[in-house]
C-alpha cells in the first residue's frame, strides 16, 4: 500500500510570535526560515504583512529555498471588496507563495465578536479566496474556531469550510482555536467534515490548552487530515501549539505511523533536530526544557541505579528510541540514587577510562553521595561532576588560587539623583605565585563577581575571553534560618558550548561563587589543558 503523503506546515513565525515574552528580530526571523527549511518543512508561515513593519520587510523577499513561503490575514471587511482591502492587498503584495486567509467559522463569533451577518461573513470567504486564486496564489484557509463552531452550529461551520474550498482553497484548515477540543472529539469531527471535503485538502491546527495538541493532530491526522500544522518546541500564545519537535519525530519513528505516512522530512534531516529546537531557545535567550520530549537534555536520561545497569546492557530496556536519531544523546546521571553503572557510565562519556573494580570507582561514588547530602546536584552541573571525578582519580592541574574576595552592595543616588542599586567586587588571585587583583561594578554582587574574577585572569586569560555567564538558578535546598542555597549557573562561548556548575553554601554570595570558580577551571580544563 502506498503511504499517505502528510504535508507538515509551521507557524513559528507567526503564530508563535504571540507566545508571551517572544519577541523576534527581523534576523531572528530570516535565522529561524533557513533552519525550518533546511529541516524540510512544507511550508513556512512567516507572520502578517502589513500589520507591522517588521513583518512587511520580511515578505520583501523570500528567505527560503525549498519550503512554500507563507504570508498570513484576515479576509477582506464586510462592506468593501477585496481589490479595496488592504489587508488584502498587503497579502497579494507580499513575496508569498502561498496566502493563509483566516475568518471565523462559529456563527456566535461572527454576530457577536465580528458584529457581521453569517452571510457578509461566508462573502468574505469566497472573494478573498477567489481574489488570490486568480493572482495565482495558493491558498490556505484557516477555519478559526472550527471546533467550538462545528459543536455549536455544524451546518454553519462547513458552509465556511465548503465556501473556501469552492472558491480554490488548496487546504481548507480545522482550528481548535481554544484549545479545549479532546481527541476522541477531533477524530469524529474530522470524521464527519471529510464526509463533505476529502481529506486530501483538509489540515488540522491544534492548540495546547489541555496538554493535547501533538494528541488531537494525530488524531486528526488518523481521521483524514493530510496537513498539519504547528510551531518548533510548541510555541504559541496561552498554552501554545502542536509541538513540531515532538510530532515530526513520531510520525518518522514509530512504526505503526511511519508505515502508513511519509513526510518531507529525511531521517538524515531528524538528525539534526535537537540542534534546532536548542538553537532556536538560543535566539530566544531561553533555557532550554531539559524535559522536553525526543530533544530534552533528559529525554534519555537515567537516574536510578537498576536502571542505569539495565540501559548499560541493552537501551531498549528504558528508550524507546535511539536518542541518535533526533540528535540527542542518553545520559546516566550521577546523583544519591545511583551506583557504580552510573559513575561508569559518566565517566566512560567523558572519555576516562577507568577499569570497574578500581577502588577510585568506590571512592567516587561516596563522594557524590555525600556531597548530594549536603545539597549538591550533579545531574544538572556536568562541569562540577568531571572536575569531582578528575580531582579523585588525581587529573585536575591547579591553575589559580583564590585568596580573597569581597563583593560590597549599596543603594544610593547618582549623579542624576535617581535611587539605584550598586555592586561592587574584589578579586585576588595567585597564578604560579603572581598575585592579580581586579576589581569590577556589575548589576548585583553575582554579575559583579562574575566580571571581576573574569577580568584578569593572567596567562590564562586568552582561554576564557569569548566566555560568557548564560545562566542562573538558586534553590533553597533546606528551609528555615539555617537554609542551605543551591546555586546552579550555566556558561557557553561564541562556538556554542555550554556547561553547568553548581555551588551549595548558607551564603548565596558564596555559593555562587564556587559555581564560577568551577566554570572558570572547566573551561581551563578543556582548553588550556
Amino acid at each position: 500500500m502506498p503511504r499517505t503523503r502528510l504535508y507538515l506546515f509551521d507557524t513559528t513565525l507567526r503564530d508563535g510570535a504571540q507566545t508571551t515574552g517572544v519577541d523576534f528580530s527581523l534576523d531572528d526571523k530570516r535565522r529561524i526560515a533557513g533552519l525550518l527549511d533546511e529541516l524540510g518543512l512544507d511550508y513556512v508561515e512567516g507572520g502578517y504583512p502589513g500589520a507591522n513593519p517588521l513583518d512587511t520587510e520580511f515578505f520583501a523577499s523570500k528567505p527560503v529555498a525549498r519550503a512554500k513561503f507563507c504570508a498570513f490575514g484576515m479576509t477582506k471587511r464586510a462592506g468593501r471588496s477585496a481589490a479595496n482591502d488592504p489587508g488584502v492587498a498587503a497579502l497579494l503584495e507580499a513575496d508569498a507563495d502561498t496566502i493563509t486567509f483566516v475568518a471565523k467559522s462559529w456563527d456566535y463569533q461572527v454576530t457577536v465578536a465580528l458584529g457581521v451577518s453569517l452571510e457578509d461573513n461566508l462573502e468574505g470567504i469566497r472573494e478573498s479566496v477567489a481574489t488570490a486564486v486568480a493572482r495565482g496564489r495558493e491558498v490556505v484557509f484557516d477555519c478559526e474556531h472550527f471546533f467550538d463552531g462545528y459543536k455549536a452550529n455544524p451546518a454553519y461551520a462547513l458552509q465556511c469550510a465548503s465556501a473556501a474550498r469552492a472558491a480554490g482553497a488548496r487546504w481548507v484548515v480545522l482550528c481548535d482555536t481554544n484549545g479545549g477540543t479532546l481527541p476522541h472529539e477531533i477524530a469524529r469531527i474530522v470524521s464527519e467534515v471529510t464526509q463533505t471535503i476529502p481529506g486530501a485538502y483538509l489540515g488540522i491546527h491544534a492548540h495546547n490548552d489541555t496538554e493535547n495538541a501533538v494528541a488531537n493532530s494525530l488524531a486528526a491526522i488518523e481521521a483524514g487530515c493530510c496537513q498539519v500544522q504547528g510551531t518548533l518546541n510548541g510555541l504559541g500564545e496561552r498554552c501554545g501549539n502542536a509541538n513540531l519537535t515532538s510530532l515530526i519525530p513520531s510520525l518518522l519513528l514509530k512504526p505503526e505511523l511511519a508505515s502508513r505516512y511519509e513526510t518531507g522530512i529525511s531521517l538524515a534531516a531528524l538528525g539534526h533536530l535537537s540542534k534546532i529546537s536548542h538553537t532556536l531557545d538560543e535566539l530566544l535567550n531561553r533555557a532550554p526544557d531539559r524535559h522536553a520530549p525526543y530533544v530534552g537534555a533528559s529525554a534519555f536520561a537515567t537516574k536510578a541505579g537498576i536502571h542505569a545497569s539495565a540501559v548499560l546492557k541493552d537501551p531498549r530496556t528504558y528508550e524507546h528510541i535511539d536518542p541518535a536519531l533526533v540528535g540527542n544523546q542518553r545520559r546516566v546521571l550521577i546523583s544519591d540514587q545511583g551506583g557504580k553503572s552510573n559513575i561508569l557510565s559518566e565517566l566512560e562519556r567523558l572519555g576516562l577510562a577507568v577499569h570497574k573494580d578500581d577502588p577510585r570507582i568506590n571512592r567516587l561514588l561516596e563522594e557524590v553521595k555525600e556531597q548530594e547530602a549536603q545539597g549538591y546536584a550533579y545531574e544538572g552541573a556536568d562541569a562540577s561532576f568531571t572536575l569531582l571525578a578528575r580531582r579523585v582519580l588525581g587529573e585536575v592541574p591547579h591553575y589559580f588560587e583564590v585568596e580573597h574576595y569581597r563583593v560590597n552592595v549599596e543603594r544610593r543616588h547618582n549623579s542624576a539623583g535617581t535611587l539605584v542599586n550598586m555592586a561592587e567586587a574584589i578579586v585576588k588571585l595567585n597564578i604560579d605565585g603572581q598575585m592579580l587583583i581586579s576589581a569590577a561594578e556589575g548589576n548585583g554582587p553575582v554579575n559583579a563577581l562574575d566580571v571581576a574574577l573574569r577580568k584578569d585572569l593572567g596567562k590564562y586569560q586568552r582561554f576564557i575571553n569569548d566566555v560568557e555567564l548564560r545562566d542562573y538558578r538558586v534553590r533553597v535546598f533546606q528551609g528555615g534560618t539555617d537554609a542551605v542555597t543551591r546555586v546552579l549557573i550555566e556558561f557557553g562561548d561564541s562556538k556554542g558550548a555550554r556547561w553547568s556548575t553548581v555551588g551549595v553554601s548558607a551564603n548565596i554570595i558564596d555559593a555562587s561563587f564556587q559555581a564560577l570558580v568551577d566554570s572558570i577551571t572547566y573551561r581551563l580544563l578543556m582548553t588550556a589543558g
